[in-house]
């Protein structure tokens, strides 16, 4: 199945405890062939694996779908959706969902617009980055392909069919069911990376080839049209999200959908095209109203990519902060540069030092480490850096160093001898050895990334693996100490809220002065209560701090008054709120007492300085995040010189001096050693 923000929260509904990793030693890599050093010539890029999955396929133009140039040319190049590893060390197409012996069509589809629209972005990148000309042919047909999926008449025109069988014909309505249904009955995922990819092929294309661009505008348009109809239609409209207004124009109501069209909005309207400009404006504004301030904790500066929830961070897809960054330099927009730059500089630290780039923050980090998620952080970071400071450009390297080995397995996920990315890492450091379109797409366009910066790409291909990291930690309330009055609650639905996953698949229930106690035995930290907070006054959780029986600071947090849910799917919202920090070094004692109606999930604790350590070709590279505002000194967690730089990725001199390793109130520091 493909997985969309739907298909995803049916995952996230079914999911066990959530996964966390403070303080844990991390396998390293274990002894995969090294990608070729960066500057010995040799290209990390290898399209061969997505050659391989390309199928040829039929066409017959009708009233409703037709592509370039069909009569001449009646078959056009798709990738396979799947490809499962055939136990002798190659691999097999697979379609999606089950065949039918009978028909020989699956139940979904063998090729998808999603993926036949973003293996057109690689082939295009690639060519033009190349002048490679079976790259150029390759991105031909594979636009060809899509715009053949693309309505181009009736109430439905410019929307697209997802899926297809081998011999041409579109399947409207999957099965499963995934909605839209019919799939081109509305605005969608796919519809997104349609402008994507015709946003970059015209781009590609003007000069190249006039009539091929003029065509792929004239389609580009035609999706503008729709939506026009729908998100477009909207903007300037706002939608209530637990009693927040965000904005109502968002693709499919995603920061993450709209992020890939206006990836391709801003081709466009670079090349010249007054109505991607404009729509570009419009799609940016809305990504723009979804960041977040790190002052205020969760999500620590990440835009959001939901507008169903304000406690939920998904990797995949995540390419809002990239969106951002290009369409504020695009359209000479600063503030959305660096909103693109928060997200690189103050969120995807605490991405790194939680274990990577997990599916989902739901709110805590939690799920499988897949290509898409990780090139998004990369993709990110690169777009941030040209805003910001070379710091991010660092960054990016040790981001990019998952596909090399620093992820939960400790193992190279990316193999340029043959071009494969493996589908994904389990929290467990389980593999998942196939290699379908999706991730190896994504696998590409970040190798992409490395080959068109040698010295992000010389730091991702020195690191063999993970040796510690420290980062979030959550201690569950129905494992703490519990007055008499407490009541352990496990919803009969499980841990999923419909807007988040309850941590441990309990909360607490307490009434008016009944307390909850949590043992911290972290030096030091930031703390955040995670509160599943009810629509009316549930009055508040008071939050007391003890060393011993001296009482530290106390703080105080609503347990409910979240208001109208909006358009959210359940009432209230599980977000973490920001008690504060400053804990003595030794160990302390967390109260929580209610004076209403609190549903107590969690006590997160962040520590004051998140790290990650990095088994490199050399020796170690240290990552240190510091949450704080003030300048901290920490002891050096593994030999090694580097820099400090602030949360922009701007330098600020040497970080390693004295034996201690210094790092900037709310900014970052890297040791290579």
């Amino acid at each position: 199945m493909k997985t969309t923000r739907r298909t995803f929260l049916a995952l996230a509904a079914g999911a066990s405890a959530l996964a966390l990793f403070p303080d844990v030693a991390v396998a390293q890599t274990t002894g995969a062939a090294r990608p070729a050093a960066a500057g010995s010539g040799r290209r990390l890029t290898n399209l061969a694996h997505l050659r391989f999955l390309l199928a040829d396929v039929p066409v017959t133009a009708s009233a409703a779908h037709t592509t370039y140039e069909i009569d001449a040319r009646p078959v056009v190049r798709a990738p396979w959706t799947y490809a499962d590893t055939d136990g002798a060390g190659g691999y097999r197409p697979v379609g999606g969902g089950t065949r039918d012996a009978a028909t020989g069509y699956w139940s979904q589809g063998a090729y998808n617009a999603d993926d036949i629209a973003r293996a057109a972005v690689v082939f295009l990148r690639d060519w033009r980055t190349t002048g490679d000309t079976q790259s150029r042919e390759d991105a031909r047909d594979v636009l060809r392909s899509l715009a053949y999926l693309q309505t181009v008449t009736g109430e439905n025109a410019g929307r697209v069919v997802l899926w297809q069988q081998e011999d041409g014909t579109l399947t409207p309505s999957a099965i499963p069911v995934e909605l839209p249904d019919p799939s081109d009955s509305a605005e969608s995922y796919w519809l997104a990376r349609t402008v994507w990819a015709f946003g970059e092929g015209y781009a590609a294309f003007r000069r190249e080839d006039p009539a091929f661009a003029a065509f792929l505008l004239d389609r580009l348009h035609l999706c503008l049209d729709a939506l026009g109809r729908e998100s477009l239609g909207r903007a300037g409209q706002w939608v209530r999200s637990d009693g927040r207004d965000l904005p109502a124009w968002l693709i499919a109501g995603g920061a993450d959908a709209t992020a890939e069209a206006v990836l391709g909005l801003a081709a466009a309207a670079e090349a010249g095209d007054a109505a991607s400009r404009r729509a570009l404006q419009t799609y940016a504004e809305g990504i723009a109203a979804m960041a977040t301030d790190p002052a205020q904790g969760w999500p620590f500066g990440a835009v959001l990519p939901w507008t169903g929830s304000l406690g939920f961070w998904h990797a995949w897809g995540a390419a809002a902060p990239e969106a951002l960054g290009r369409a504020g330099s695009v359209l000479g927009r600063r503030d959305w540069a660096a909103a693109s730059v928060t997200d690189a500089g103050r969120f995807t630290p605490q991405v790194l030092a939680s274990g990577g780039p997990h599916n989902a923050w739901a709110p805590l980090p939690a799920e499988a480490q897949i290509a898409y998620g990780a090139h998004g952080r990369l993709a990110g970071a690169v777009q941030a850096a040209s805003a910001g400071g070379e710091g991010l450009r660092v960054l990016a390297g040790l981001i990019a160093g998952w596909f090399f080995g620093a992820n939960t397995a400790g193992v190279a996920v990316y193999d340029p001898a043959t071009g494969v990315t493996f589908d994904g890492v389990e929290t467990d450091g389980r593999v998942n050895r196939n290699s379908g379109a999706e991730s190896t797409i994504h696998g590409l366009l970040a190798m992409q990334l490395l080959d068109a910066n040698p010295d992000i790409a010389a730091i991702a291909t020195s690191i063999t693996g993970l040796r510690s990291l420290r980062g979030l930690r959550s201690i569950d309330a129905a494992g703490a100490r519990l007055s008499a009055g407490c009541e352990v609650v496990r919803p009969e639905g499980g841990a999923w809220t419909g807007e988040g996953n309850l941590s441990g698949g309990a909360y607490v229930r307490v009434p008016a002065g009944e307390s909850v106690e949590f043992d911290v035995t972290e030096p030091g930290g930031i703390l955040h209560g995670l509160v599943w907070r009810q629509a009316a006054d549930a009055g508040d959780a008071v939050w007391e701090v003890f060393s011993g029986s001296r009482r530290v600071w106390t703080s105080r947090t609503a347990a409910g008054g979240t208001g109208d849910r909006g358009l959210t799917e359940a009432d209230g919202m599980l977000v973490p709120q920001l008690l504060g920090g400053n804990l003595p070094e030794g160990p302390v004692t967390v109260r929580c007492t209610s004076t209403g109606d609190v549903r107590l999930n969690a006590l997160v604790i962040q520590p004051r300085v998140v790290t990650a350590v990095y088994a490199t070709t050399t020796g170690s590279a240290v990552l240190y995040a510091n949450g704080t505002d003030s300048d901290v000194r920490v002891a050096p967690l593994a030999p090694g010189s580097g820099r400090a730089y602030e949360a922009d990725g701007s330098q600020r001199g040497q970080a390693a001096a004295s034996g201690a390793v210094r790092v900037r109130g709310t900014g970052f520091s890297i040791t290579l050693g």
